[in-house]
């Protein structure tokens, strides 16, 4: 990737929270766009799309389906670029091979294929996650060359999916003797500002820590990063030539009791008080967690009590990407749920 003009580029799953938010980047740029989407006919999916400046131009929204072989041979044929963002996301399935795995690792494969038969396209930006790093902080500070080989379908089976789907990415391009450059970005939670009025998981807790959705301060802490940011580190990842391997893309590690006190002090009500982020606090939540659905104690067993530590250092080297504070974003995020309803307007 050497030249700065223009190109046609494909986005997965660009419906979605960070899709949209590529795409807008994209169409800023002056790139043309295929949007590649379950349902280009439905309205509350592809209207935000269709209304962001540049879109009337050169943005082509087509179908694409993770399940389905052969699905995304429109979408990226004459593309130079495509970004793959499509992936199920849930804590708790009933079935986690059939929800989670398989169509994380046979639609990674399903896209990486039609790039292929494509043959024009040079780079793929894949969208992966800390998920696939770690799933479990033990106090080391990871890299890029970290790996989660704890996962599995029946422990933190989504982040068992993220793992798999990545590497059966880097094992595609190695078997087919790399046909284009593949970079992976692996975000934290990310939360900011939505660009459709879709509630994503992770601006969802957010939500949930004003609506009661907490019993207490849990003992957690966060790796946030601003959803623009990590848009911009997709587009980064086309736009810089000497963009390789993979990137933590995560900025500032917060923990639920500093979000509590930063939106208490803002004058926001509806804030958890109870103080469960002690040893005591600790057991009760452990013990709690056995009750919870399957994904989401699973999760509260292996992260309670931990700090997630990472080195976010090469994505700013190589991609030039500065972080955005996690108190601006969290703000930003707690002002975007009000304006799409997803809790009451401040009076």
């Amino acid at each position: 990737m050497t030249s700065d003009e223009p190109k046609l580029t494909c986005v997965t799953g660009a419906s979605g929270y960070i899709g949209a938010h590529v795409v807008q980047r994209l169409l800023d740029r002056g790139h043309r766009v295929r949007a590649a989407v379950r349902d280009p006919n439905k309205a509350r999916s592809v209207d935000p799309l269709k209304a962001l400046p540049g879109a009337e131009e050169r943005l082509e929204l087509v179908r694409g389906n993770l399940n389905e072989p052969g699905s995304y041979d429109e979408a990226c044929a004459g593309c130079e670029v495509v970004f793959h963002l499509a992936s199920p996301y849930a804590l708790t399935v009933d079935d986690p091979q059939r929800d989670l795995v398989d169509p994380a690792v046979q639609g990674t494969t399903s896209v990486l294929q039609s790039c292929v038969k494509a043959g024009t396209v040079q780079r793929v930006v894949l969208t992966s996650s800390m998920a696939a790093i770690t799933d479990e902080p033990d106090g080391r500070i990871l890299t890029e060359a970290d790996w989660n080989t704890s996962s599995s379908l029946s422990r933190n089976p989504y982040y068992f999916s993220k793992a798999e789907a990545e590497r059966a990415a880097w094992a595609f391009v190695e078997r087919e003797r790399r046909p284009f450059d593949l970079v992976v970005i692996n975000p934290f939670l990310v939360i900011g500002p939505s660009l459709s009025p879709s509630l994503n998981t992770s601006p969802g807790v957010l939500r949930d820590l004003l609506s009661g959705g907490f019993p207490g301060i849990v003992d957690l802490v966060w790796g946030f990063v601003d959803v623009r940011d990590v848009a911009e580190a997709h587009v980064r990842a086309m736009e810089v030539a000497e963009a390789k391997g993979r990137y933590i893309c995560a900025g500032q590690t917060v923990s639920m009791r500093e979000v509590v006190e930063l939106l208490r002090d803002r004058g926001h009500e509806g804030l958890p008080s109870m103080a469960l982020d002690n040893a005591i606090g600790r057991a009760i939540v452990w013990c709690g967690s056995w009750f919870q659905p399957k994904g989401a104690g699973t999760y509260l067993r292996t992260h309670l009590g931990r700090v997630p530590r990472y080195d976010n250092r090469k994505i700013q080297d190589d991609l030039g990407i500065s972080f955005r504070s996690a108190e601006s974003s969290i703000l930003d995020t707690i002002g975007d749920l009000r304006r799409w309803g997803h809790l009451p307007s401040e009076t």
